[in-house]
């Protein structure tokens, strides 16, 4: 099966390398939006329009499934995309949601973007919510191991409060698991691992993976290097 992943950046990476390692036999279509980057921020016109390029680019490319591997635009937009166009659109919240139900997870904080929290799509499952500004651009920058970001985790966690658990929002925050880790003793919650596990997509095939992005740099092409561990095609797409 052809599957389609997209997301602003190298967050949605996160979840690609989940489905990578659960169902290895498919061949993967990536767009990470990097031009637009981020999309925490834009407008919900302007996630539209991304979202709609981002989709009917995959398409293009042959996918049969795609996967919204972005918490901004799933938690804003997924009804609409699932509606308008003919072909199974995932995204990352509802399965998340559904962990968090079938688990009977309690106290339960989230670090997200200042558009998903609007959004209120985690209303009904988290108590606590954190907008982390600074998140997408350290890890895009590749500052996860410096003191800045260690400082802006730190902040974070004192204003989420105490809770068991902490939904990881955004697909780019999984790659600060082991800073957050270092100062806090909550379970973290990946949303990428949620799709991976709620979704069927079987596993027939041959593994290949093509990597498309808005905008190539160096510092990109490292970071995407320490993320997925598998061969990968990789290219620049101006939508």
């Amino acid at each position: 099966m052809k599957v389609g992943v997209f997301d602003s950046g190298l967050g949605g990476l996160t979840v690609l390398k989940h489905l990578i390692s659960d169902y290895p036999n498919n061949e993967y279509i990536y767009f990470g939006d990097t031009f637009n980057l981020p999309y925490g921020t834009k407008s919900l016109d302007d996630l539209r329009n991304y979202a709609d390029k981002n989709i009917n680019f995959l398409i293009a490319e042959g996918a049969e499934i795609i996967v919204i591997a972005c918490g901004t635009v799933s938690s804003n937009l997924y009804e609409e995309l699932k509606d308008k166009f003919d072909i199974p659109i995932i995204d990352v919240l509802s399965p998340t949601i559904r962990y968090i139900k079938e688990n009977n997870l309690d106290n339960v904080g989230i670090f997200a973007t200042p558009m998903t929290i609007k959004s209120g799509a985690f209303d009904s499952v988290v108590s606590s919510f954190v907008s982390c500004l600074l998140f997408v651009p350290l890890i895009e920058d590749g500052k996860i191991n410096s003191n800045e970001c260690d400082e802006a985790v730190i902040g974070y966690l004192k204003e989420l409060g105490n809770c068991e658990y902490i939904i990881l929002g955004c697909t780019h925050y999984p790659l600060l698991s082991e800073v957050i880790s270092k100062y806090s003793d909550s379970k973290l919650i990946d949303m990428g691992k949620c799709v991976s596990k709620y979704i069927n997509i079987g596993n027939e095939g041959r593994l290949s993976v093509t990597l498309y992005f808005s905008l190539l740099s160096d510092k990109l092409l490292e970071n995407v290097s320490n993320i997925i561990d598998v061969s990968y095609e990789i290219k620049e797409k101006r939508l």
